[in-house]
Parts: C-alpha cells; structure tokens; sequence
C-alpha cells in the first residue's frame, strides 16, 4: 500500500517516490507509487493536483481496496523510476482550509442549532454541510457562525493523529468512525474531535473566516452552504467590488445602496403603474376610433403587443371581429392576433392560415381564436389582410 505521506504532514508539497506499478482510472492512465503526498478524493475532499517528475496530475483517487491512483497526462513515469512530486498548493491549501472549516462549523451546527451533520461535499464550485434539523431559524445559524469565527480568531492548535485504544476510547467524538482500525482523529483545540483522514490546517487562524451563504430544505433535512479561506475572501472582494460599482451609479455611498435601490424600485413602480393609466386611456381611445371608422371585422395595426389582446377584447366586447397586428418588442417580426364575436361566420383559423401562407408565419387557433408570429416588420397590414378575408 502507498504511504500516505500528508497523514504525518499536511504541509508537505514536495517529495520524492518510486513508482511501483501504473494503473488506469476510467480510462485514464495513472501511476501508483510506494509513497505520496497527493490526497485522493474522499470524505468530500477532491483529489489533489500537481506533477509528477514530466506529468501532470490532472487528479488523485483511491480504489475500494485503498489503492491510490495519480491520474496523469504528459510522460508517463517508468516502473522503478524515482520521481519528484510537486503539488498545486494553491488548491491543497484550499482544500485544507475548507475541510477544516466544515469540521469547525459542523461542531458549532450541532452546537448552537443541535443539527448533527449526516454528510459534506467540498466541491469547486459550493461548499455544503447536510445536517438532520428541518428549517433552522436564522438565528440559530447566526450563532453557529459566530461560535465559528470565535474559534478561528483563537487561534487554537489544530491536531491530527491516530490516537491508541485507550485514547480513543476516552475521547468524545462528534461522531462514529467509518473504520474500524487505524481511526486517525482531527482535533480543533478542544472543542471538536472527528474521525477523520483527510488534510487540515495546523491552527484555526489559518481558516480566515467561515460565512454561511445559505440554508435551504433539502430531502427532509437541511443543506447549509458556506465558504472559507481563500474562497471567501476572494467572494468578499468581488461583492465588494460589485458593491462600489452599484455605489458610483447611483452617486452614493455604499452603505447607501441599499436606500437608493429601494427608491428605485419605487420609482419603477410609481411609473409601471401611470404606464398601465396611460395604455388603458390610450386602448378606450384606439378602440373608440375603430369602431366609428366603419362596419364589418376590423383590420388594424396596434402600436404595441401589449395592446393587442386588450383592443381585440374590446372590439369583440362591442360586436365587431377583429384583426390585429402590433411590432413585437424587438421589432424585428410582427405579432398577430384573430378574434370573432359570438355568432360571427369568420373562421380565425382558416384565416390565419391563409395569412400564414401569403407570410411565412408560424401559429395556430381555432375557428373562434387565432394568433401567431410573421417575421419582419408589416408596413400595410390591411392591405395585406384584406385580400385574404374571403372565405377558403
């Protein structure tokens, strides 16, 4: 078995080993070696990356029987040959700081909010703690995050070793081990005792802060997700940059932003709201013009697609059928829309049809109701129409 060199040294990102076999990972060429520094993925931890001597590992995983694979591209290592192995330490250190963030913060979860963690997934992307409880209030997450920063800004001593029988047995841990032997326990000062094999910080300084992003329901339980580390710091930044970008368009400060947006959402209001006063007053008026413009189905162009339903229902209302067209938002096709009063003979359907065929367009109705799309612009929809109206 390959000795795992980080179980005595997390901190170690060079190192030298002999490969003793090369293996395959779904089809990926990998090298064993008889000692490595690589962590390979487990217990919600990804597998680590770097190089080996002209290779790149491109990732690191175990087999069911504890083998561990250094999934590799470039020169491939020969059987026997000493190789010199580097890790991408911007990513170990990472993974470090976030692994032990979980730890840190599944002990305050269960803490503060009493919700044991059933399972953890640090991804590239989120970070996530599954814990039992159902809807936790805000202010019980509020205190576990707390109790988290706390600890971290104590700067305590980090441990981790495999502890004899005895040892073990005396220790309160958060929760069993999934191994019956060789249990190695991570210890963060003398708050929180997991079992654990993975890579951790040395002190809870190191973790930076821990900030929890949300918590949502999920499968009867509760997912919380957070961030630590390099990771959260570099979120901080860039929301504070987002934030001061918002702050110079609205010409205020940013703990102003807030206010500002508020009063544009007002504002917004306030003039969505005259706009539908407006439409309104501007669909009676249009509607009132068509009418007295003369009798039999009404064939008109609408200056809006908005309107078109609106002044098709008033026609309808006033016993006139009526067929619309309106520019679609983009402007670059024309939306149509066909309606008959009840006891009409018009045909919306065969109609459509028929313009659809003349156009190019695409849509569909029924005989008492039709709608659809022509694309580009139609400079004369009656006289495009009006040809058509006679019956197929």
């Amino acid at each position: 078995m390959t000795r795992r060199l980080y179980h005595a040294d997390s901190y170690l990102r060079r190192f030298d080993a002999t490969v003793v076999a090369h293996g395959d990972w779904k089809g990926q060429a990998a090298v064993v070696l008889d000692a490595t520094a690589f962590y390979p993925e487990a217990g919600g931890q990804l597998g680590d990356r770097g190089t080996l001597g002209g290779a790149s590992v491109i990732d690191t995983q175990v087999t069911d029987d504890g083998q561990v694979l250094h999934l590799v591209t470039g020169e491939m290592p020969a059987i026997g040959a000493t190789v010199t192995g580097e890790l991408d330490w911007a990513r170990r250190r990472q993974h470090m700081a976030q692994h032990t963030a979980q730890h840190l913060l599944s002990g305050t979860l269960l803490d503060r909010a009493q919700a044991p963690t059933v399972s953890a997934r640090l991804g590239e992307s989120s970070l996530t703690i599954d814990v039992t409880r159902d809807r936790i209030p805000d202010a019980d997450l509020a205190a576990a995050e707390d109790l988290a920063n706390d600890i971290v800004d104590d700067d305590v001593a980090i441990r981790a070793w495999f502890p004899d029988a005895g040892e073990l047995a005396a220790m309160k841990l958060r929760r069993d081990p999934k191994v019956d032997a060789d249990i190695r326990v991570v210890a963060i000062g003398d708050f929180d005792f997991s079992p654990c094999g993975g890579t951790h910080c040395a002190r809870s300084s190191q973790l930076g802060s821990i900030r929890i992003a949300s918590a949502e329901r999920y499968k009867g339980m509760t997912r919380v997700t957070f961030t630590a580390g390099r990771k959260a710091r570099a979120e901080l930044f860039a929301r504070d940059g987002i934030l001061k970008a918002l702050a110079q368009q609205f010409s205020c400060s940013p703990a102003d932003v807030a206010t500002a947006i508020d009063k544009l959402r007002r504002d917004v209001a306030a003039s969505d709201a005259e706009v539908t006063a407006l439409r309104g007053r501007l669909t009676t008026a249009l509607v009132t013009e068509l009418l007295a413009a003369g009798t039999g189905p009404i064939v008109a162009a609408v200056p809006d697609a908005e309107m078109l339903r609106g002044v098709a229902a008033k026609l309808v209302a006033a016993g006139r059928d009526a067929l619309l067209s309106a520019p679609d938002p983009t402007g670059t096709a024309t939306v149509v829309g066909l309606l008959r009063t009840p006891g009409s003979t018009l045909d919306c359907a065969a109609v459509w049809k028929r313009i659809a065929a003349a156009t190019g367009g695409r849509g569909g109705g029924k005989p008492d109701r039709a709608d659809g799309r022509i694309p580009g612009p139609v400079a004369d929809w009656p006289g495009l129409v009006a040809p058509l109206l006679t019956h197929p």
